[in-house]
């Protein structure tokens, strides 16, 4: 692709959007630019504070718990408070508790602070995804979404490399840097984005009102057709976890050393910031169904081409084909979320999704340690693929009819009212 040509795709891409949806973004790229606590915990509480590994892991696991915890929380909260203050509460309390952090010293105060921050800084996206769908038009929301996810990648990418300088200099500093970048986020929140949360026009009189609140999670519950999917997303989730806990445990086990997993996991994000564009182009207005197939496929196949690797590049090129898969399941899986949606009940709906991914963070360490220990690295790759092709079927039979774009399979606006969004 020539210059000129991947010029003009750029522009494509990123025309036509709100100018709501680039203030959004703009508060997500700072956030994960200074995301920079998740990367050095461990190395905060082994090397700085000399805590042991298992203690490490313990606060890991109550940061993810947390974020589980928050996963509904935040999407409750998206749906009665709006999304703006839901936003504004969550970005405010991830400054506050991450601060916090960076002054505790005591195991159990580490424990409940690093429990409060995987609450807080998850609260938020459900209200992000929520907001997203309100204000994009239905027929942009992949295209939406895929820039969102880079701009997700592209400040993790400069974070983790920023991470081990700010580490080298001071941990504390780490946390309030991003203490403070989130800070930024909120003011932006606050002095740029209006609340998009839908609201019910007053019905005629006689006809009844179902207030905004009405989908309760009992009902998201219920949703058989929903829930099914939010099943096959902790599947394909399980498998992209892997890259961060089953990858790095069997290449230190083949006598790899963490800088050659480094290396290998590096072409993850390249590839993202690299490709997400040219591969939202590809994939946009493209049959939804075969997507989430092909990318189920790719991400179990991926991961399993992983037992056949013996060198560093050949873990490289695996990489290449689950990330493949990730770059085309996230922003489709998401976009599909949105369809299966009501839209008083965006919130609730992206909260659960958000959910399946949550779980499969707790799970997987768990899953990789006992295969790999008792079976070997190998049964863990083929199990990955097992599991990728489940998720394949399950899309393929789950999927046969879906509501047309800017139509949802639960139409939560009663008889005699309207949707209308609420712009300032």
């Amino acid at each position: 692709m020539s210059v000129a040509a991947l010029r003009r795709a750029t522009r494509e891409t990123v025309s036509g959007l709100p100018r709501e949806f680039w203030w959004l973004w703009t508060s997500t790229l700072v956030n994960r630019l200074g995301a920079f606590v998740a990367t050095f915990m461990a190395l905060y509480l082994t090397l700085d504070r000399g805590y042991s590994a298992s203690y490490a892991g313990l606060v890991a696991s109550l940061h993810g718990l947390g974020g589980v915890i928050s996963s509904l929380g935040g999407g409750v909260m998206a749906d009665r408070l709006g999304r703006r203050p839901t936003l504004l509460i969550a970005q405010a309390s991830t400054a506050a508790s991450v601060a916090l952090l960076g002054f505790v010293h005591h195991p159990l105060a580490i424990a409940g602070v690093a429990f409060l921050v995987g609450m807080a800084s998850n609260a938020s996206r459900p209200a992000v995804q929520a907001m997203m769908a309100d204000i994009v038009r239905p027929e942009d929301r992949v295209r939406a979404f895929s820039l969102n996810y880079w701009a997700i990648n592209l400040g993790f990418a400069v974070s983790s490399m920023a991470a081990g300088f700010i580490a080298e200099v001071s941990y504390r500093a780490g946390f309030l840097l991003e203490a403070g970048m989130t800070a930024v986020c909120a003011v932006v929140v606050f002095l740029r984005l209006p609340e998009s949360r839908p609201v019910a026009r007053k019905p005629e009189p006689g006809v009844g009102v179902r207030a905004t609140d009405d989908v309760r999670l009992g009902d998201v519950l219920r949703d058989g057709r929903f829930m099914s999917v939010v099943g096959l997303s902790f599947l394909v989730a399980l498998v992209f976890q892997q890259g961060a806990v089953g990858l790095p445990v069997a290449m230190g086990a083949a006598g790899f050393t963490p800088a050659d997993y480094g290396m290998a996991i590096a072409v993850n994000g390249v590839l993202i910031v690299v490709l997400q564009i040219p591969v939202t182009r590809f994939i946009e207005h493209r049959d939804t169904r075969r997507l989430l197939i092909v990318s189920s496929l790719l991400a179990g196949y991926g991961f399993g081409l992983t037992a056949f690797a013996g060198s560093i590049g050949v873990f490289a090129l695996t990489v290449c084909v689950w990330t493949l898969g990730e770059m085309i399941n996230a922003p489709t899986q998401t976009g599909l979320v949105v369809r299966l949606s009501p839209a008083n009940g965006r919130g609730r709906y992206q909260g659960m999704y958000t959910l399946s991914w949550s779980v499969a963070a707790l799970v997987a360490p768990l899953m990789s340690g006992v295969v790999i220990d008792r079976y070997g690295a190998e049964w863990l790759w083929g199990l990955c693929a097992v599991v990728g092709t489940a998720a394949a079927v399950g899309f393929g039979v789950l999927m046969r009819r879906l509501p047309a774009e800017g139509k949802t399979v639960a139409d939560a606006t009663p008889a005699g009212t309207e949707p209308e969004v609420r712009t300032a």
